[in-house]
């Protein structure tokens, strides 16, 4: 008996002859590239679950290959390590800017707001993982390719590309302005003209000594315990911003909530800084692929779960954060600390730490669009793999040394690729993807995508008008060095 079957992803023909099979082409597809398409690697796990059960094949040398196969192509990230990994590129610089957000907006409004975001990030979660189950295929860029052909996965592949550039570039700005300061907390005396203060320069460092190690990891699952530690950090951030409330007059703050006029145009960054805030789109279906026996409602409720936390973190951060400046919040929180109290020392050291951490969770997707894009058939290469980390990070270095105001960061990059990544892509992919004979275009679920969509492209043009009608009448809250 003689049988063949050929690997989608390029290997070869994998034979088994007689119960025997062929040692070099098995050695190579166990270390053949799982990146190089989920839909692909998906048909392939499919033929082997059939082959597995299929009675002819009783040989135990087939069963035993097919099982370690088998092995190789399911995910073998935890659930625990998912929850991590998607929660810590929920949780970013965005953190920091969300007391700015509450003291333009009031509490009520706040809540309200982030509330709505929140379940609408959920919602878009829960369209992009139907959609992805539809068509068997765990990659933004392959949904793109299938909704709207080669033009869908450019769009999807540069709107991924662009937003995560944007956060890495915020956490990098954070750690420019901040680390500096840590260090002469550390040495006790006030910079005069040291490099080694100079945050051009630890920004680099920062990149090639932490991040790049990181961000070469081959899967992303490895990083779900830096993610764990990253998240510790910002859970010790929170403790210690609430630690200082204490010293507010809540009296005055009262008033000040009541009293403090809602609409106002420094409103127009709120919504963004929201949006970008909750955004984790890139990396929900990477971290899909990785998961350990993975279903739509197992990552639906990884997905849950980083959204409920990220939830109460955010707004305790915001509370507590306003309600000790209120009316003077800066827009990025820890600037109204002192640089000479020990404890915000360590919180400022601890912000950084999460957030250098949370940079090679962002850049694994932007590397998976690349390679869509430029080298979709082709497999693992290390040296093309490196390359284009270093690229990117290269790339950010430079936007971080030459755009000097983190909140045009949060506020253009938010009204742009965040609408399309919570919004507009998941809402168009559904409708496009989900056939009309599973689901008519004037079912309920299809008219939800569409308004769903809709909603997106209403909340980018009116942030973006908001945005620039700030830039040109010149109100505009300083939001520069310390």
């Amino acid at each position: 008996m003689v049988w063949a079957c050929f690997a989608a992803s390029g290997t070869g023909w994998l034979a088994i002859i007689d119960g025997t099979m062929n040692s070099e082409l098995y050695q190579r597809i166990l270390k053949e590239n799982v990146r190089t398409s989920v839909h692909e690697l998906n048909l392939k796990r499919r033929w082997v679950m059939q082959q597995d059960n299929n009675p002819k094949h009783t040989s135990r040398s087939t069963k035993e290959w097919l099982k370690q196969i088998k092995v190789n192509f399911e995910g073998k990230t935890s659930f625990g390590m998912s929850v991590f990994n998607l929660s810590n590129a929920i949780m970013g610089s965005g953190i920091l800017g969300l007391a700015y957000a509450m003291s333009n907006t009031g509490i009520v409004l706040f809540l309200t707001l982030l509330i709505f975001i929140a379940i609408l990030t959920a919602y878009s979660i829960h369209l992009l993982l139907k959609s992805a189950g539809v068509v068997g295929i765990r990659a933004y860029e392959q949904l793109g390719f299938r909704a709207f052909g080669q033009t869908g996965k450019i769009i999807a592949a540069c709107i991924i590309t662009v937003h995560n550039i944007g956060a890495m570039s915020s956490y990098l700005f954070i750690v420019k302005i901040e680390l500096p300061f840590v260090i002469e907390g550390l040495l006790g005396h006030k910079s005069s003209g040291e490099w080694y203060l100079n945050g051009n320069y630890l920004i680099i460092i920062v990149s090639l000594g932490v991040i790049l190690p990181l961000a070469l990891m081959r899967q992303l699952g490895y990083l779900g315990y830096t993610s764990g530690f990253s998240l510790s950090c910002m859970v010790f951030f929170l403790i210690s911003v609430s630690l200082h409330l204490s010293s507010s007059d809540l009296c005055t703050v009262k008033i000040a909530v009541y009293n403090r006029a809602i609409c106002t145009i420094y409103a127009a960054y709120t919504i963004p800084i929201l949006a970008f805030a909750f955004v984790c789109h890139p990396e929900v279906l990477p971290i899909y692929t990785e998961l350990k026996k993975p279903t739509k409602k197992r990552m639906q409720n990884v997905a849950n779960i980083s959204i409920m936390a990220m939830f109460v973190m955010y707004l305790l951060t915001a509370i507590f954060g306003y309600l000790t400046f209120y009316g003077n919040v800066e827009g990025e929180l820890l600037k109204n600390y002192s640089t000479a109290d020990t404890l915000m020392l360590c919180v400022r050291l601890a912000v950084l730490v999460a957030v250098t951490l949370t940079v090679p969770v962002v850049l694994f997707p932007i590397r998976r669009a690349v390679l869509q894009l430029l080298f979709p058939e082709k497999p693992f290469h290390w040296a093309r793999h490196i390359l284009i980390a270093l690229c990117l990070l290269f790339l950010v270095n430079l936007l971080v040394i030459f755009v000097p105001n983190i909140r045009d960061i949060f506020g253009v990059i938010g009204a742009t690729s965040a609408p399309s990544l919570i919004f507009i892509l998941p809402g168009i992919f559904y409708v496009r993807i989900v056939p009309e004979e599973q689901e008519p275009m004037k079912s309920r679920p299809k008219i939800m995508a569409i308004v769903f969509a809709a909603l997106g492209f209403i909340f980018m043009v009116t942030s973006i008008s908001f945005i620039i009608l700030e830039w040109v009448t010149g109100h505009s809250k300083g939001i520069g060095g310390h």
